[in-house]
């Protein structure tokens, strides 16, 4: 027992001289091991392939939204905006949430006939995302010369990525992740 008071006296003197201390907290060690930031992300080119669809997931760390295409995805820009609005006519699209990521994608919603590839039913709740940690709405902004945008509403501005994955078969998909927290 006399052993074990001694140990215990000399850890929490080495604790109170700062011998034995947690390191220092880093910017790679934020919530979920996650290092994105909240700074627009974009990438050059047009894509060939047409938007087929729109939906969404929920992960333990984010939430996700995917862009289906029927082809390779090559281009796109994401950013938080103080408002999202719809292609060609600038028009406010109102949105749920506290932040707002304009997604455009270098891709149309028709095929080179003019026929859509891509006509939700409800433009303004492309996915229901009630009960989300982080998306509130998910909305179309239309497509225009050849872009597809989304709206995107959030709970409030945090760190996202934007990655492109093939398939499934020779098409593509466009994916949004938001985290849940910093």
């Amino acid at each position: 027992m006399k052993k074990l008071q001694t140990w215990l006296t000399v850890i929490l003197i080495a604790v109170g001289l700062g011998f034995l201390a947690p390191g220092p907290a880093s910017a790679a060690t934020s919530y979920c091991g996650l290092v994105w930031g909240s700074l627009a992300k974009t990438a050059p080119g047009m894509s060939s392939a047409s938007v087929t669809n729109v939906r969404t997931g929920q992960h333990y760390c984010f939430d996700r939204m995917v862009v289906d295409l029927n082809g390779p995805a090559k281009g796109y820009t994401v950013q938080y905006v103080p408002a999202v609005v719809q292609d060609g006519s600038g028009k406010e699209i109102p949105m749920r949430g506290s932040a707002f990521l304009q997604v455009t994608v270098n891709a149309p919603s028709y095929d080179s006939a003019g026929a859509p590839t891509y006509s939700p039913v409800t433009p303004k709740e492309l996915s229901d995302v009630s009960g989300y940690q982080t998306f509130r709405q998910v909305a179309s902004a239309g497509s225009f010369e050849g872009y597809t945008s989304l709206g995107l509403g959030v709970r409030a501005r945090l760190p996202f990525r934007v990655i492109t994955l093939e398939g499934p078969g020779s098409g593509s998909r466009l994916v949004v992740d938001v985290a849940h927290f910093w």
